[in-house]
């Protein structure tokens, strides 16, 4: 089973083959985050490590056996009301097997156990059927209607309970 791990310096050459390898797929639902993502990696990538650090959000890899990054999962937002917004992406290989719906289920249980958050929020495009399948599954309630980067979506919201 694959390891849901808190983000870190050790896992930037494996998240950058993940980002690498399925770029091309997540820009068929997401936009796309252009060359500059890529070639200003490393600097982006200490910058959310630092924004980890002072608790404004919380980075997560899914790692299969071999090291390879299958998924990332994030809290981003973190307020002082208990709240954060979930996003989450999956390489290809992996879709339509359960693994984004097990890895969400165990980032929310974080999020209420480690984190002591009370309610999570995620949007996901109206064409991205995949992510808001997930959403629906792992509890996820839509609250209404968002625009995300042009394109229409839902927003949804998870109350963390006890």
């Amino acid at each position: 089973m694959p390891e849901l791990q808190r983000l870190t310096t050790g896992h930037a050459d494996a998240l950058l083959d993940f980002e690498r390898d399925n770029r091309e797929f997540f820009a068929r639902s997401v936009p796309d985050r252009g060359d500059d993502y890529f070639t200003g990696f490393a600097t982006r990538q200490a910058e959310l490590l630092a924004e980890q650090a002072a608790g404004l959000c919380h980075f997560h890899v899914l790692v299969d056996a071999d090291g390879s990054v299958l998924g990332r999962f994030n809290l981003v937002d973190v307020s002082a009301d208990g709240s954060a917004d979930l996003g989450f992406r999956v390489a290809e290989r992996v879709t339509r097997r359960g693994v984004a719906t097990d890895a969400v289920r165990r980032v929310c249980a974080l999020a209420r156990e480690r984190y002591g958050l009370h309610r999570l929020y995620a949007s996901a495009a109206l064409e991205n059927a995949g992510s808001l399948g997930v959403l629906r599954r792992t509890g996820f309630i839509p609250v209404g209607e968002v625009v995300l980067s042009g394109r229409p979506g839902i927003r949804h919201v998870l109350e963390l309970t006890v």
